[in-house]
């Protein structure tokens, strides 16, 4: 009983009869003006639901009062933007006043029969609605008397969840609009992807170069290479704290462009880490490399930076090849350590991850493995 009647303690179920009554509302005006002609509000929204502007005060409307409080209530806020948007607005607002007109013609009626069904059982003699006023007193009208409001609960909840029902119908969003809500949605977690990517990224490599110097330093023992190891470190801290700023940067506002981001152009500062952290490092770069399209180049840097990171955390101060070559229309990385133990099995960290996962998004390849005793990291990336 408790869950039947608990639509009464819901303010929807009373936001939902006043959006019923206002269309009501301007056929009780007309009928001040014209009392012969009631079917003249219903042609006249025929014209007004072809104007774009309409659809969105409806939803507005419809948001505000139908689907207070849902975050996806599944009703557009957008001006019609085709003829079929067009057409659907047109039938919701004679839905609107069919049903406007259900609602108000219960709430005024069904009270007043519930008022002389008592009347009737008191002994008196209805007055005014037809059919009661024929009937006779008895005592017995009473136990009749509150099947009325009964009647008038149920239309008021069932007729609220039709409107609702049929705003979702008409006025939710178009197959174009719900594309372009899936493509922003998408861009949305691609973003959320690309930064949790770059903070991988770059806080990692500052962490494992600062984690390689400092033990480093300790067991050297030298007070002029201990100098060197904390240079790198504070260098390496402080472009991670840049890379950092970047990212949060991109967090605080959205529309922040991405040009700052670092591109194959500063991937010297990456080689001389990874020098300063002990490895010897050899870098070939052939081709135009200031020519690679800005989202390549930001792609290849964080590719190599995460490569580098790698070698550093698993082989340690070992001998790194790096080469970066232009040609064909193709970005080449490609980036060998000697295998500082028995062969590991397929890379399954989130950084080989996310570097197949970056070159797949360019369009590109990426693989890892074992290759004649090295362990070899090489991606390949389209210019296009």
């Amino acid at each position: 009983m408790v869950r039947l009647l608990r639509p009464l303690l819901r303010g929807t179920t009373y936001t939902r009869l006043l959006h019923l009554w206002v269309p009501v509302l301007a056929v009780s005006v007309w009928l001040f003006i014209d009392p012969a002609t009631p079917w003249m509000p219903a042609l006249f929204l025929i014209p007004l639901g072809l104007v774009p502007a309409v659809r969105l005060g409806e939803g507005v409307q419809a948001r505000l009062l139908l689907t207070p409080g849902e975050a996806e209530p599944g009703i557009a806020e957008t001006p019609s933007a085709t003829w079929r948007d067009r057409l659907r607005t047109v039938l919701w607002l004679e839905l609107r006043m069919v049903l406007g007109g259900a609602a108000m013609a219960a709430s005024v009626w069904l009270p007043v029969i519930c008022v002389e069904l008592a009347r009737c059982a008191w002994g008196g003699t209805p007055a005014g609605v037809p059919l009661l006023d024929r009937l006779p007193p008895h005592r017995g009208w009473a136990l009749l008397a509150p099947l009325p409001l009964l009647a008038l609960y149920g239309v008021v909840v069932g007729l609220g969840e039709l409107i609702t029902a049929g705003a979702r119908r008409l006025l939710g969003p178009s197959p174009a609009e719900r594309l372009a809500a899936l493509e922003s949605r998408t861009e949305q977690l691609l973003e959320r992807t690309r930064i949790a990517r770059e903070l991988h990224d770059s806080i990692g490599h500052a962490l494992t170069v600062a984690v390689v110097q400092a033990g480093a330093a300790r067991a050297a023992a030298d007070p002029e290479f201990t100098d060197r190891a904390l240079g790198a470190i504070e260098e390496t801290g402080r472009a991670a704290l840049e890379d950092l700023e970047r990212v949060l940067g991109v967090l605080r506002e959205a529309e922040r462009p991405v040009s700052a981001r670092p591109t194959l152009a500063d991937a010297g500062r990456l080689l001389e880490s990874a020098r300063a952290s002990g490895a010897q490092v050899d870098a070939e770069v052939t081709g135009p490399v200031e020519a690679v399209p800005g989202p390549v180049s930001r792609e290849g840097y964080r590719i190599l930076q995460e490569t580098l990171t790698n070698v550093l955390r698993h082989a340690g101060a070992v001998p790194v090849r790096v080469r970066v070559a232009v040609a064909g229309g193709m970005l080449c990385l490609e980036v060998r350590n000697p295998l500082p133990g028995p062969v590991p099995g397929p890379g399954r960290g989130s950084g080989l991850r996310g570097i197949r996962e970056r070159a797949a998004l360019l369009g590109g390849t990426a693989r890892s493995g074992p290759d004649e005793g090295d362990w070899q990291v090489r991606a390949e990336l389209p210019l296009g």
